[in-house]
């Protein structure tokens, strides 16, 4: 009896490679006739296919958040995508960001208040001055790595990357600060969790104008997001807009 099991153990693992085997070999032919000499997908996308990121209003106004709301805010608010060349397995980039709008920056305030016990004055205080900024500015807290270190440092002049600030009207827009956090604390530990030792992070700033006054991201625009770009290929972040109401000031400013 334990020799027929052996038998019937051997040939279920033989039958087990041999299936292995001609997966591997189907692959490799598909591999070759795609007769490029290397491939960039995004990883984000394939990871995520048919679990699309919530669309996201920039509406300003009063919200009701409590301190356990704030994880399905920042998620609500975050976006993560990777770089990959295929041919050789090579982590090209991989970002993740938080835009933090007038919505996520009071979800902040609330959830750090509560943290640091602040009193109703001092919260009142950084609220204020919170939302406040976001009438002069958009920003964003990115963290990054890829292959090469240094390559991923967005302040040197060795970066493989550029970052701009785009919507689907065309608009494209230069940083006009791009801030290292040098040694993230506990702040950005615990409020930006995917921040690690392995990743280079950032807050990066964008007017709310451009030169010639019109907004940086278009009060028509479906959707806006960040685009990494360099010689090693690209990949963008992308905040998909939901549809605006009468009520909404979402790109004029106002509170």
């Amino acid at each position: 009896m334990n020799r027929a099991g052996g038998t019937n153990r051997s040939a279920w693992f033989e039958l087990l490679n041999s299936k292995v085997g001609a997966l591997a070999a189907t692959l490799g032919r598909r591999m070759r006739g795609l007769e490029l000499g290397y491939l960039l997908l995004p990883l984000g996308t394939l990871l995520a296919s048919g679990c699309a990121d919530p669309k996201v209003s920039l509406s300003t106004g009063p919200r009701e958040y409590v301190a356990s709301d704030y994880p399905q805010v920042l998620k609500a608010w975050t976006r993560e995508r990777s770089l990959i060349e295929l041919s050789e397995l090579d982590h090209k980039l991989t970002v993740t960001a938080t835009f933090e709008s007038w919505d996520f920056r009071w979800a902040y305030v609330v959830r750090y208040a509560a943290d640091y016990r602040l009193t109703v004055g001092q919260r009142r205080e950084l609220l204020e001055k919170t939302l406040g900024d976001t009438r002069e500015y958009y920003e964003f807290y990115v963290a990054l790595y890829g292959s090469d270190w240094r390559w991923t440092d967005l302040n040197r002049p060795t970066s493989a990357w550029i970052v701009r600030l785009i919507d689907d009207e065309g608009d494209e827009t230069a940083p006009t600060k791009i801030e290292a956090i040098v040694k993230p604390g506990a702040l950005e530990r615990r409020y930006f969790p995917y921040t690690t030792v392995w990743r280079h992070a950032f807050r990066i700033r964008f007017p709310r104008t451009g030169g010639d006054g019109r907004p940086t991201i278009a009060r028509s625009a479906k959707w806006f997001g960040l685009r990494f770009a360099g010689a090693e290929g690209n990949e963008e972040l992308v905040w998909q807009l939901a549809r605006r109401l009468d009520g909404d000031r979402a790109a004029s400013g106002g509170s």
